[in-house]
């Protein structure tokens, strides 16, 4: 399954929230694919956050990784940076963006 998601990044923290993202704690990254994702991309639109998530089952990857230390600490890290964050939580499964076109 392919979900896509929305966020938002505070303006004044554009810069910390890129340069975080490229210093994704290889376990984290280890632990997302453990939990069935296999291919993740986040695009940015000024503060706009749009992800795109390729998975067997999305409620199961959120499950698997909402209380996991890893992912608890680096939600930390990114509530301080996000405005709108990843929902994590069981609603969050349902969180995703409906899809109006496909080719």
């Amino acid at each position: 399954m392919r979900i896509a998601l929305h966020t938002t990044v505070r303006a004044e923290r554009i810069g910390e929230y890129e340069a975080a993202h490229r210093e994704v704690p290889a376990e984290l990254v280890a632990a997302i694919r453990a939990a069935g994702a296999t291919a993740w991309t986040i695009w940015r639109s000024g503060t706009d956050l749009f992800h795109v998530i390729e998975c067997p089952d999305y409620p199961r990857l959120l499950a698997e990784l909402e209380n996991l230390p890893v992912n608890v600490a680096w939600q930390a890290r990114m509530g301080e940076l996000l405005e709108t964050a990843h929902d994590y939580s069981p609603d969050g499964a349902a969180a995703g963006l409906p899809v109006v076109w496909e080719l």
